[in-house]
């Protein structure tokens, strides 16, 4: 057995046991009080849950890097002069940005340094609310423009929505009352001046993420009861792009009739792949309407509304926005084409990082209102393909856009929308490459998947819905506090281990998520095998829990294949997407433009493989995995734990085509090969940088 690391009940845990004395379980953590319909999974507190094994040493090494260093690499925009700290400088939505993602990492490490670095920005925000009710950055009179830094629009509601977000979780990891007093005042001056000054009043961007408003209107009212806020919260609803009437459309593709009298809202603006000449003929404003981060924030909005009003079409449209999603502009790692707008299934169109962490942060919303086990599924996917390797390892440096067939790294024209406003260095790593909204905005990944791993449940039991080494410390039965040791090596291994720790033998609920991709699940229990069941589901274990304990789940897993465009093939095994194992050559070229020094990755050998098509037509025999030690560092090249070994031959006419992998030939491939097939190695596409994911068939 494993090493485990000793827990102590948690400060926050000892002081809900005192206050509630006869209370079950479910009762101390927040639920949804009525009319809103009940959550089955409950969040747990900020802390409660810690990551071991390599998962904790990512959160490390983001401590070692830009997450706790930013204000140090970045001091134009998240220094001193940040508005949100009471600057003349940047004053909208890269200061929050960054907290919302390092102050969940600085409490779920207990770092003492970083929750130092973020309590500025928290007490600035407690301590100068205005009378009105209005918090952070103030206008500022006749601001001198400075490259690089946002001072206007200060006013705008949307930056403040990020805010709340932090918030929110400072009052998860401390109680700090004034959390409830600043929002509770905050919501009565928006019930008051949102009807004079709407969501999209000084940007669309709040109109398009009015979701995240919404979110903290109800958290509070969960907490105080207040009837003000339901209705705050339809106000919102009212002034918030209807996402759920747009994700149900059905209008046909016809571009001239998309946009009647310039609204884009009765479109469905997924189920298209946009022309770059169409795009470049619409307005900014309906340019915005589709941008791929306001899609991703955009997705949890219809479930987010489903708790105040429980109606199916809310969870259908989300349902439907997925497969939508998935048909016309899908890829491979889980995520979606869009070089800011959506831009089509092409394995070329970029992935923007923002949009990566915000679907995350969406489906781990709507994973805990529906308890629709489609989302864990789909959130493991983004989280263990699409999040490792748009940082380096080191996480000192990032990519704007990432590919699903990316062979070519450098500063030059590609095929997306958003390349020249940003100098041809999207691909490129650095600090500032391509947007620097990313490099603010990616830390909520890791931290928020981590406080995700675990959940409370209303029967006053506990819940794994997403696998990871980890740890937890919650309340079950009644009030009887449990700890229990995740030891897995998973994604790259499907076996999980739990190990419960109680100082009495308790009966309580424990549920575990079956995957979809799981043909077969055996769930043993101190070693006698309890249960086989198949995928998509939740097992729930109800029994009397002694300590030491034993649940093993083994999932098995086997090679399976799925179909993109051009009739093209990606290789999965579990969560894992499978990549061409091209070795890279990485070279730092200094440059004193806005977008800062960056690094170019070039191939060390060739790309253009196509696989067999005897081996993806028998995938377990034409497909041989290869199974290595888990390190504390597992996403590169060099560590990768996983390899499969298959054949493949070269295709000469599949070159570089504007910088990238050349359109893909249509499957099955004939004519274009000559070469004999030969041995290639696929390894996880979180190990890759360069990689060729969606391959070409070839007979």
């Amino acid at each position: 057995m494993k090493k485990r690391i000793s827990t102590l009940i948690p400060a926050y845990l000892m002081l809900s046991l005192n206050a509630v004395s006869q209370a079950p379980a479910a009762s101390l953590y927040t639920a949804n009080r009525a009319p809103l319909a009940a959550k089955p999974y409950l969040e747990l507190p900020l802390g409660a849950i810690q990551p071991q094994g390599w998962l904790r040493q990512q959160l490390q090494t983001m401590a070692s890097g830009l997450t706790g260093h930013l204000d140090e690499r970045y001091p134009a925009v998240v220094g001193p002069r940040n508005g949100w700290l009471g600057g003349d400088g940047d004053g909208w939505e890269r200061g929050p940005y960054w907290i919302d993602g390092l102050l969940p990492l600085a409490y779920i490490l207990q770092d003492q340094a970083l929750i130092a670095t973020t309590r500025p920005w928290i007490e600035w925000c407690l301590t100068h609310q205005r009378p009105d009710g209005d918090f952070g950055p103030e206008e500022l009179d006749q601001p001198r423009p400075e490259p690089g830094l946002q001072k206007t629009q200060r006013r705008d509601w949307w930056p403040r929505m990020v805010m709340l977000k932090v918030l929110m979780q400072y009052y998860s990891a401390t109680q700090d009352a004034r959390v409830v007093d600043l929002m509770r005042r905050y919501f009565r001056y928006q019930l008051t001046e949102l009807p004079r000054t709407p969501l999209d009043h000084w940007t669309i961007w709040a109109n398009r993420r009015g979701g995240d408003n919404l979110m903290a209107v109800y958290w509070l009212y969960n907490l105080t009861g207040e009837p003000f806020l339901l209705n705050l919260a339809d106000l919102l609803i009212q002034q918030t792009f209807p996402w759920t009437r747009v994700f149900l459309n059905d209008r046909p593709a016809d571009f001239h009739s998309a946009f009647p009298g310039g609204s884009p809202w009765i479109y469905n603006l997924v189920r298209y792949p946009w022309k770059e000449e169409q795009i470049n003929a619409l307005s900014v404003k309906e340019q915005r309407a589709f941008h791929c981060v306001n899609l991703a924030q955009g997705l949890k909005q219809p479930v987010v509304v489903y708790q105040q009003h429980p109606e199916q079409v809310y969870l259908q449209a989300v349902k439907q926005a997925l497969a939508d999603v998935q048909r016309y502009h899908g890829q491979a790692q889980g995520m979606y084409g869009g070089d800011e707008p959506l831009h089509g299934n092409h394995p070329t169109q970029g992935v923007e990082l923002c949009a990566v962490v915000e679907w995350m942060f969406s489906l781990e919303t709507m994973l805990s209102i529906t308890g629709d086990l489609t989302w864990a599924d789909h959130l493991e996917k983004i989280a263990y393909n699409a999040l490792p390797p748009q940082a380096d390892d080191e996480y000192t440096s990032r990519q704007y856009f990432q590919c699903a067939n990316q062979v070519l790294i450098t500063r030059d024209r590609r095929n997306f929308f958003e390349t020249e406003n940003h100098g041809h260095t999207d691909l490129c790593y650095g600090l500032l490459t391509g947007y620097p909204c990313c490099t603010c905005n990616m830390h909520q990944g890791w931290p928020k998947f981590v406080q995700n791993l675990w959940y409370a449940t209303l029967d006053s039991g506990a819940a794994a819905l997403l696998y990871a080494p980890s740890q937890v410390t919650l309340t079950v039965a009644d009030r009887v506090p449990v700890t229990i040791y995740e030891e897995t090596d998973y994604p790259f291994d499907a076996t999980v281990r739990f190990i419960l720790s109680v100082k009495k033998s308790t009966m309580f609920p424990f549920y575990l998520r079956i995957p979809d991709w799981c043909e077969k699940a055996e769930v043993f229990i101190n070693g006698r095998l309890w249960r086989t069941c198949s995928g998509r589901q939740s097992v729930r274990l109800k029994r009397t829990w002694k300590n030491n304990d034993c649940v093993k789940l083994v999932l098995a897993q086997s090679i399976r294949t799925s179909r993109w465009v051009e009739a093209s093939v990606a290789v999965e095994r579990g969560p894992l997407v499978f990549s061409l194992k091209i070795e890279e050559d990485w070279k730092s070229v200094p440059s004193t433009d806005k977008w800062g020094d960056y690094q170019e990755v070039y191939p060390a050998g060739p790309w253009n493989y196509g696989l067999l098509e005897e081996a993806v037509t028998n995938p377990q025999q034409g497909f041989t995995v290869i199974q290595k030690s888990v390190g504390a560092k597992p996403w590169n090249l060099t560590n990768a734990p996983l390899e499969i070994r298959t054949r493949g031959k070269r295709i000469a006419e599949w070159q570089l085509y504007c910088n990238s992998a050349g359109p893909l030939p249509a499957s099955p491939v004939t004519h274009l090969v000559q070469e004999p097939a030969q041995e290639i190695l696929l390894v996880p596409y979180g190990c890759t940088t360069l990689r060729i994911t969606e391959f070409p068939v070839v007979r």
